[in-house]
């Protein structure tokens, strides 16, 4: 007699097909087992600094939900409020402020989130154009070679030669005098990403012309050229994939410096308007009135501009560790 176990309909179901194909792994299970995700798994420093600046980062884009007032509204500031200590009740409005307030009243929580949306802003922005700028450069420099390339690299080697502040001044300067007066304050945000952009895309031209010429040498480029592709086309479809590992790094590296970029010329009086102020425009605040007692003027905004730089660069060195092969 047959085993009821394993005859009926149960027995069909329990049978697999071996012609049914396996389920393939999804692609967000095949990013999470790459090499790149395993690496930050097993990096306490990357774990911890990811976790930082996706924190700060956060907490500027919510700022208008989040922050207790808006610092850029002159209708929300009260001048009796001014030079609060942190945690301390006003001995005029009886109002009180986790970190304090400024020399006009501003809640220094609420400008600090405001402050780090416009420095993340300007960075980032910053970044991008010098990433443009530099991988299109390099690019030609690398595939093109000859005069192309002796007149990109001779302008990056005398760009090389001066400090990357000193030209992004001199682009602020020359952008400032060209701009009506009338329109200063509104450009002067824009003026600041592409002075510290074109000050900083020397390093990613640099870099893709020497990937660029290793690359191009190689098999599938030339399969490409026998078969007629357009130049254009092999560079932006088979050799620029190819040299983005070390781009996104020095994307992450640059955005740190470009925020303490923006945050130096701000220092220095030359960055965003005062009416909306970065972290560099903090600091540049509570430096006049660091030895006069009110310390948390400047304390704060250089802290979290501090983390963020400190974050960002930590993560910029883990991920160049984590896309060289010889590492693995």
């Amino acid at each position: 007699m047959s085993d009821p176990k394993t005859s009926g309909p149960q027995a069909t179901e329990a049978v697999t097909d071996p012609a049914t194909p396996e389920k393939t792994p999804g692609r967000l299970f095949k990013i999470w087992d790459s090499d790149v995700a395993y690496s930050f798994r097993t990096s306490p420093v990357a774990i911890i600094s990811g976790v930082v600046a996706l924190a700060i980062i956060l907490a500027a884009l919510l700022a208008p939900w989040i922050a207790p007032t808006n610092p850029f509204d002159p209708a929300s500031l009260n001048l009796m409020d001014g030079f609060t200590p942190p945690m301390q009740e006003n001995a005029f409005t009886g109002n009180t402020f986790l970190l304090g307030t400024d020399n006009q009243g501003r809640d220094m929580l609420s400008a600090m989130l405001y402050g780090a949306r416009i420095s993340l802003f300007v960075g980032v922005s910053a970044v991008l154009l010098a990433m443009v700028l530099g991988i299109t450069a390099g690019l030609i420099a690398g595939y093109r070679g000859g005069w192309a390339d002796a007149v990109l690299m001779r302008i990056a080697d005398v760009q090389l030669s001066f400090p990357s502040i000193l030209i992004a001044l001199l682009i602020f300067g020359v952008a400032r005098g060209i701009i009506p007066p009338s329109q200063r304050e509104t450009m002067a945000i824009w003026v600041l990403i592409v002075a510290i952009g074109l000050s900083d895309w020397v390093q990613f031209a640099r870099i893709v012309r020497g990937a660029t010429m290793v690359e191009k040498s190689k098999e599938y480029v030339q399969a490409a050229k026998v078969i007629g592709a357009h130049p254009f086309k092999i560079l932006l479809r088979h050799i620029l994939p190819n040299v983005m590992g070390p781009v996104l790094v020095i994307a992450t590296i640059g955005l740190a410096l470009a925020i303490i970029a923006e945050a130096t010329l701000s220092f220095l009086g030359v960055g965003v308007p005062p009416t909306q102020p970065s972290l560099g425009t903090l600091i540049r605040i509570g430096q006049q009135y660091l030895f006069s007692g009110e310390w948390w003027i400047l304390l704060f905004p250089a802290v979290m501009l501090l983390t963020l730089a400190l974050a960002v660069n930590l993560l910029g060195d883990w991920l160049r560790d984590a896309l060289n092969p010889r590492l693995r």
